[in-house]
């Protein structure tokens, strides 16, 4: 369903028209795309089995400064999540570290763990076409060079696009804890997942999961605990302080305010002898 909000007669905005922060309403034409030098609405189509998805699609407001990176900086630092094998090393220009980030929010944590470790490659994911153009904006505005914005289902990149061995790093904060029970089933940490991200992270890269949402939390632990490809780096077998690498965002802090408690995870992949991992 086209999410256009008035007709094609509707006079187009010049493009002096909008300041920074304000929204911008959508007056394209009916199947016009969104943002025609940016994300696709549907990358991998119908290509790929239909399955219970861990995320929901959010449309929102997109700031001019927000549609403007998108229509920049899309072709050069975007990737959208199709099935196509992806290069990493083309992809980013260097032969570096890559850690893959699941789920982004308005990307200011990720821009500022790129600006404390440059010489490690993000591959930051999501679907939130308002945070998609804001982080391209933060790296694009602070010289980022080492940050890469996807867009799509991370399930599709992890098993059709990325080789086995080929990431450093997995960060999965805050993902949506899905709290009724019926839901659980669309939670992302779940043993399944962890079988699949198994085969694409090397021996001895830092899985770091955060949740301020205990009962998650507590499944989390649970099943990653119980995975053979991982290990706690918490010799108590527990949950691990909040690592300085990892900035306090401004939702985390709104939750400590409000007296949430906030769980860190930190395992590395382990490689077992006569498991086949790939």
């Amino acid at each position: 369903m086209s999410d256009s909000l008035s007709t094609p007669e509707t006079p187009r905005p010049a493009p002096g028209d909008h300041h920074p922060g304000e929204s911008v309403r959508p007056t394209r034409a009916k199947g016009e795309p969104r943002f025609p030098d940016g994300p696709r609405a549907d990358p991998a189509g119908s290509h790929f089995e239909r399955r219970i998805r861990s995320f929901q699609p959010r449309r929102s407001r997109v700031t001019a400064g927000q549609a403007d990176a998108l229509q920049r900086l899309w072709a050069k630092w975007g990737l959208d999540i199709d099935g196509h094998h992806v290069d990493l090393a083309a992809l980013f220009g260097n032969d570096g570290p890559v850690v893959l980030e699941i789920g982004f929010g308005m990307g200011e944590a990720t821009a500022q763990m790129a600006a404390a470790d440059p010489e490690t490659n993000i591959l930051a994911v999501d679907v939130h076409t308002p945070g998609q153009g804001n982080l391209l904006n933060l790296a694009d505005r602070t010289g980022l060079k080492n940050v890469r914005v996807a867009n799509g289902d991370a399930i599709i990149l992890l098993r059709e696009m990325l080789p086995p061995d080929s990431l450093d790093g997995l960060r999965v904060y805050f993902p949506d804890p899905w709290p009724k029970k019926r839901h659980h089933k669309r939670r992302l940490i779940q043993t399944e997942f962890l079988d699949l991200a198994a085969t694409r992270l090397r021996p001895g890269a830092l899985v770091h999961c955060a949740t301020d949402w205990e009962p998650y939390a507590e499944q989390m632990l649970e099943v990653l605990a119980a995975h053979p490809g991982f290990a706690n780096t918490r010799a108590d077998g527990g949950f691990s302080p909040r690592p300085a690498f990892r900035p306090l965002t401004r939702f985390e802090g709104q939750g400590l305010d409000k007296g949430h408690v906030v769980n860190d995870l930190l395992f590395r992949r382990v490689q077992h002898e006569g498991r086949r991992d790939h």
